[in-house]
């Protein structure tokens, strides 16, 4: 065991919740981009491929005047869907990845105490992959609803963001600790869904806080990794308008704008990981307090060395 092994499996007040999912990203945020950066690779490079699209279209539209290579409106455009295109699979296949890699790599965690390797991830990975893309076909037509109902209810003032928010994070809870229950015990698709829905209900306020909470605190962790690029992006824009450079026809520009926007991008689908992380924290904490599991093997022991 790690010195640095941090517990999940306790019944732990709200606050030790949080606290725990910190403590977790201190001692294991080396070691866990790392294994990310591995599984993710081919899509950061389609996600820097499809921002230069994006960029290069949108600045070509912009200006009317396409000047990167190609000599029409056409060409243009044909940039700019194709990067919204890539952008699009991009976003869904990650999504798939980051939610399993991480439900894995919490599961495996807590099963090695700590001693997590790439290869047993990978396995489960494989091992649940029936699952995995049952349950992400359904998530795309349960996000489509969403989407028509934030739509039909974004006219009322007040209530309707309440309401939108309040489905958001219901959803991500249901998504997240489905997808732990498949990962921790490799349950099927029915008995983890089923589980996702009971823990979500059951502990509603406490799950829709928890979201809330985290949701903030990954948005500050999001500006942060941003905060470098960011301010090269904006001391590049202050100095140009100042010295009057020709922003649309700039190669260079180009490139600084696609690297901002794929830091953009990638820190948002890495933040995205994160949060499948503190799910993880949060489902072993609920099925302690609703099984009694560890207390239980602790109870055990102590009989077992007396």
């Amino acid at each position: 065991m790690t010195e640095k092994y941090i517990e999940f499996r306790n019944r732990s007040s709200f606050g030790d919740i949080i606290s725990n999912y910190f403590l977790f990203l201190k001692y294991n945020f080396k070691k866990y981009t790392n294994l990310y950066v591995r599984y993710n690779a081919i899509s950061i490079v389609l996600t820097l491929i499809a921002a230069y699209l994006l960029v290069t279209g949108f600045m070509g539209l912009a200006s009317r005047d396409f000047r990167f290579g190609m000599g029409n409106n056409i060409a243009t455009e044909s940039y700019f869907i194709s990067g919204a295109i890539i952008l699009f699979l991009i976003v869904f296949i990650t999504s798939l990845i980051n939610y399993s890699f991480s439900s894995a790599y919490v599961s495996q965690y807590v099963k090695t105490q700590g001693q997590v390797e790439s290869k047993p991830i990978w396995q489960q990975i494989k091992q649940n992959i029936g699952t995995i893309v049952v349950f992400v076909l359904l998530g795309v037509v349960v996000y489509v609803v969403y989407i028509i109902i934030s739509l039909l209810v974004s006219f009322i003032p007040l209530l309707g963001m309440i309401v939108q928010y309040g489905l958001s994070f219901t959803l991500s809870a249901v998504f997240g600790l489905t997808f732990m229950s498949i990962f921790s015990d490799n349950k099927g698709f029915g008995d983890a869904i089923s589980e996702g829905f009971n823990f979500t209900f059951s502990n509603f306020w406490r799950v829709i806080l928890f979201g809330l909470v985290i949701g903030i605190l990954n948005l500050m962790i999001t500006a942060l990794i941003l905060a470098i690029p960011g301010f090269i992006l904006g001391f590049y824009l202050y100095f140009s308008a100042e010295s009057n450079v020709d922003l649309i026809g700039s190669t260079f520009a180009t490139l600084v704008f696609t690297f901002g926007f794929a830091m953009f991008l990638l820190s948002f689908i890495y933040t995205q990981a994160l949060s499948q992380v503190a799910y993880g924290v949060l489902y072993y904490n609920l099925y302690e307090n609703k099984y009694n599991v560890y207390l239980q093997h602790k109870i055990d022991q102590i009989g077992v060395n007396e």
